[in-house]
């Protein structure tokens, strides 16, 4: 595969940031096989963002060639207090995560699952996490606790600012070239970016994707015109477990499904802010080269669109009605997700572990 076919994949949407392209470029010329990885809190059920948009791009970069790491980061969410701060429901719920990438068609034989037991024994782990520790300021690390889902006056203990060190230190000790995780991460690895070299390590590039919108109505609706309260105002509605009622689980039955879809937040010909028309964009034409939405006779009848600008076009201009569309929506995203359901039915390990953490005190 030549080297802008690698690019294609790795830009491919869900990709919302690369820093930077002339990097990869660069990287691709001097390595084959690059390595790259993305982290996650083990810290409940997994819904259509933490499974299938991180899954998409798991699939992109192993088509391109880049051995993937999926870091189980038990540590991290037990420091975030997830699950009550449980281990051992952390850990239940970090295996629960494995046979979720894989009911999604995560290829087992092309990932590496890599858990902190071992890693975390070694000393040299921790030397990086001082030496990371020591070259980034109080004030600084206080402005990156976005990354464990915190405003930076929500700092509780003094272990909340081990979280980005050792989130840090992570990139190096796995000898990752590429940080592959969502928005919210973004920080984080611009740190890594400008402390690397001068603690004798390398600039890594990062791959952001985006992060999926939960179905609620924003705060603050219509959204502020200050970038900053606008930010603030979709950051607080992304895609949440600890928002059951507005998020999908990718093991949701189809009533289930149905339903959330239903209640969902989806303003008629407002595109900016639209969670419908945002799993449109970025799961159903990941899925579907073309997409038919079923309507009345009265209405206009069965439609079909070929690409998702067509169809943002036609509901910004009130050519396409919110309900025809979640009809639509909740339909595809059942069909997507029936090998989901029908794994977590048949594996004896994987559905005894969804029974664990379903009956785990939920925690924010």
């Amino acid at each position: 595969m030549d080297i802008e076919k690698r690019i294609e994949l790795i830009k491919r949407p869900p990709t919302e940031e690369i820093l930077v392209e002339d990097e990869l470029r660069e990287l691709f010329e001097t390595n084959d096989h690059p390595i790259a990885y993305n982290g996650f809190e083990p810290s409940g059920l997994v819904h259509l963002g933490t499974g299938l948009i991180c899954a998409y791009k798991m699939k992109d970069f192993i088509e391109a060639g880049i051995r993937f790491k999926i870091y189980l980061a038990c540590w991290h969410a037990f420091i975030n207090n997830k699950l009550g701060g449980n281990m051992e429901l952390i850990k239940k719920a970090a295996l629960h995560f494995k046979h979720s990438w894989i009911s999604l068609g995560v290829p087992e034989n092309k990932i590496e699952f890599v858990w902190p037991e071992k890693e975390y024994d070694d000393l040299s782990h921790w030397e990086k996490v001082v030496k990371i520790a020591k070259k980034s300021t109080i004030a600084r690390i206080r402005r990156t606790l976005e990354i464990m889902g915190r405003k930076e006056s929500e700092a509780r203990s003094v272990a909340d600012f081990l979280y980005t060190p050792m989130q840090v230190a992570d990139v190096f000790h796995f000898n990752v070239n590429i940080c592959q995780l969502g928005m919210d991460q973004r920080k984080a690895n611009v740190l890594a970016r400008e402390v690397g070299p001068s603690l004798g390590f390398w600039k890594p590039i990062c791959v952001h994707h985006h992060l999926l919108q939960g179905l609620e109505r924003p705060p603050l609706w219509p959204l502020p015109e200050d970038p900053s309260q606008r930010r603030e105002a979709i950051l607080s509605v992304k895609m949440s477990k600890s928002k059951p009622d507005t998020c999908i689980f990718i093991y949701d039955s189809p009533e289930e499904i149905k339903a959330k879809i239903k209640r969902a937040f989806c303003p008629e010909k407002h595109t900016e802010f639209n969670p419908i028309l945002d799993i449109t964009k970025h799961i159903i034409f990941r899925e579907v080269k073309i997409f038919e939405i079923e309507r009345p006779p009265k209405f206009g009848g069965k439609v079909e669109y070929h690409n998702y600008k067509e169809l943002e076009n036609d509901f910004k201009e009130g050519k396409l009605h919110p309900l025809d569309l979640k009809n639509a929506v909740a339909e595809k995203l059942i069909e997507i997700l029936e090998p989901v359901r029908k794994y977590f039915e048949r594996n004896e390990e994987a559905k005894e572990g969804l029974k664990i953490i379903k009956e785990a005190k939920k925690t924010r």
